[in-house]
């Protein structure tokens, strides 16, 4: 290993390389699991209201209480993965416990049962739901997160794995979104055709996390897992909360995850009612590649440019002026394809880097507070990213439900038009103004590399001693 790190040599901050272009390959597999989980899980919604029957108003209530209660399981987790012991390192041990679970939660949130009670349907719709989310999902990304700062230090490197985790997570992402409408269309639309595509996801899920144990590897877990362990659980998160730069990611992760909730369902009913076509959610996907390859292409130049900070501001402002002209053309598929085009584009360099950007925390934990906090940073920040996403998901069900909208209806009345406008286009633009505010007061790029030298220094006296 020793030899194999000299080959690779340092970052542009001098800081040692770890990673091969095998190593960034194989842990992107994990990506690709954790986005088929919550790709499925952000077209519940749809499923649930339009093929299952149930009440959207309903529906939005029970994901959010999932949402918020496997937000506090990451917080558990967290703990559970600083304080992890095993041979193979704190993170990695998770993804092999993982596979079946994952697999199975897949296949069991579409088998909704028949001919029973809305009110039992609802009890295993929320039970369902727990598995997937608090469980399977929490139980792989957080150990997932953390297994960046436990690979290499480089900021460089965890970078590139932010963008290698974006890219093959986005393909995930986007099959599901993509396919999962057309295919189970062609089946016969029906909730077994749901089924089935659900158990094909479900392999290619479990496989990928079996990879990503196969390939992974943690470089500095005995530096990390004493003063883990001897860390309270509350007196870990005050020690986040006063880090500044932490917070200001934990407001930008509930910002992503609203707009991803929104994004995730909600291109299905913009398709269906405004559209006229819920098959033209294929399209709309197939054309958001292009500007989706395009912000994967541009991210690597951008940051090395700018920085990982500067590159999601500008990426903010691009994401304000296309929400701006939907917002003036709402009915126009060409401005839906254009002007949704220039979000898509904005959103990919944000979620190539954000994870790079909390993981640079870890180091200034250690700084400020001489503890790292590894897993606690990833699960803490992680919170936020769960509530965004319940917040987004479930806002979808309520505006709808303000609008008075109903599934079974061939023509919806303008109030729940109106409401579709709000969660596609309204809210993910506030939502962009809002992130370029936070990342323009995120400076710790700007003195990282003082912070890895003296934290070196530390070290060595610490030794010497």
């Amino acid at each position: 290993m020793v030899g194999k790190k000299k080959e690779l040599g340092v970052d542009s901050m001098g800081i040692q390389k770890t990673m091969t272009a095998l190593d960034y390959l194989g842990d992107s597999s994990g990506q690709i699991s954790l986005n088929i989980l919550s790709g499925l899980v952000g077209q519940l919604t749809y499923f649930y209201t339009d093929k299952v029957g149930l009440a959207a108003g309903m529906v939005a209530t029970l994901l959010l209480i999932v949402k918020i209660l496997d937000a506090f399981a990451d917080l558990f987790m967290g703990k559970i993965v600083d304080s992890t012991k095993s041979a193979h390192g704190k993170c990695r041990p998770w993804f092999l416990r993982m596979a079946l679970p994952s697999a199975a939660a897949i296949i069991l949130i579409f088998t909704v049962p028949k001919n029973v009670s809305p009110m039992i349907q609802n009890i295993y719709v929320f039970l369902t739901n727990i598995l997937i989310t608090c469980v399977a999902y929490t139980a792989v990304a957080i150990p997932y997160g953390a297994i960046m700062a436990t690979r290499t230090k480089s900021v460089e490197e965890r970078g590139k794995i932010g963008i290698a985790r974006a890219a093959s997570g986005y393909v995930a992402g986007m099959a599901v979104s993509i396919l999962l409408i057309p295919i189970t269309n062609m089946l016969g639309g029906t909730q077994e055709a749901w089924i089935r595509l659900g158990v094909i996801f479900a392999v290619i899920s479990g496989l990928s996390l079996l990879l990503l144990y196969k390939t992974s590897r943690e470089e500095s877990i005995d530096e990390t897992k004493e003063e883990e362990e001897k860390t309270p659980f509350f007196e870990a998160i005050k020690l986040l909360f006063k880090n500044k730069y932490w917070v200001i990611m934990l407001a930008a992760n509930l910002c992503l995850n609203v707009s991803y909730g929104l994004n995730s369902s909600g291109g299905t009913y913009f398709a269906k009612w405004v559209l006229g076509n819920e098959n033209l959610i294929a399209l709309m996907g197939g054309i958001g590649l292009i500007p989706t390859f395009l912000g994967f292409a541009a991210v690597g130049p951008l940051a090395k440019k700018y920085g990982m900070a500067k590159t999601n501001q500008i990426c903010c402002v691009i994401g304000i002026l296309g929400g701006i002209i939907r917002s003036f053309t709402p009915y126009s598929i060409v401005s839906c394809l254009v002007a949704g085009g220039l979000m898509t584009f904005a959103n990919i360099p944000i979620m190539c880097l954000l994870g790079a950007l909390v993981n640079n925390c870890v180091e200034y934990n250690e700084w400020l507070h001489g503890k790292k906090l590894v897993g606690m940073t990833n699960s803490a920040s992680s919170f936020g990213a769960k509530i965004g996403w319940g917040i987004g998901g479930s806002l979808i069900g309520w505006l709808l439900a303000l609008g008075s909208y109903n599934g079974a209806l061939k023509v919806q009345p303008d109030s729940a038009i109106y409401a579709i406008f709000a969660f596609s286009i309204y809210v993910p633009l506030i939502l962009f103004v809002i992130m370029f505010i936070l990342f323009k007061k995120y400076k710790l790029e700007e003195i990282y590399p003082k912070i890895v030298k003296e934290l070196k220094e530390r070290k060595e006296k610490s030794l010497s001693d």
